[in-house]
């Protein structure tokens, strides 16, 4: 006859076995199995460029020179491992002198009036990562891109509208296009 003892042993042990092989081999292998179907999700939607990888559809990088669309600024460089925003309230100091610098940037690189420039050329997103631009500060850069590129303006607005992405499930946020892939188009059609 079992005692207490040995019936919670019993049960104890069952339980353990039972929990290793769902928790310890089953949940890792579904886990593998579900990475391995939405593989380009889960292997971070990377972008090739001639069998290389140059970036992820996901994170924003600096692109600077005529010949490439501009990204939204970064508090941190683009930095990855630094991801966060400049915390900068809107009345501080510091943060209206970059912004003021950035808008004479952004309307001389792009001859325009200050006051065409819009908030994204500005002001970094939360992350400071964003890989998106406004379609209107893609179109404000449309002809700097086109002529460095030797590209017709055309050319270009047609590669603007084929990456504009419209907002979440049709409402949740804005059009946005993303940087990373149009100057990815941009290369492979200037070459």
């Amino acid at each position: 006859m079992l005692t207490d003892f040995s019936r919670q042993t019993l049960a104890g042990l069952r339980i353990l076995i039972v929990l290793t092989v769902l928790l310890g081999v089953v949940y890792p292998v579904a886990v593998w199995a579900a990475g391995r179907a939405f593989a380009d999700r889960a292997d971070g939607q990377l972008l090739h460029h001639d069998g290389e990888v140059v970036g992820s559809r996901l994170l924003g990088q600096n692109f600077e020179g005529d010949t490439w669309f501009h990204p939204r600024p970064s508090a941190n460089g683009y930095d990855t491992l630094a991801s966060a925003p400049s915390n900068l309230g809107p009345s501080n100091p510091d943060l209206l002198a970059a912004i003021e610098e950035r808008r004479a940037a952004v309307a001389e690189a792009e001859d325009v009036d200050p006051a065409r420039v819009p908030a994204d050329a500005l002001t970094a997103s939360g992350s400071g990562l964003d890989p998106h631009i406004s379609p209107a500060y893609a179109l404000l850069q449309a002809g700097r891109v086109a002529a460095a590129n030797g590209l017709t303006p055309e050319k270009v607005r047609r590669l603007i509208d084929a990456y504009t992405e419209g907002p979440v499930l049709g409402f949740l946020g804005v059009e946005g296009v993303n940087v990373v892939e149009l100057n990815l188009a941009i290369s492979r059609a200037a070459h």
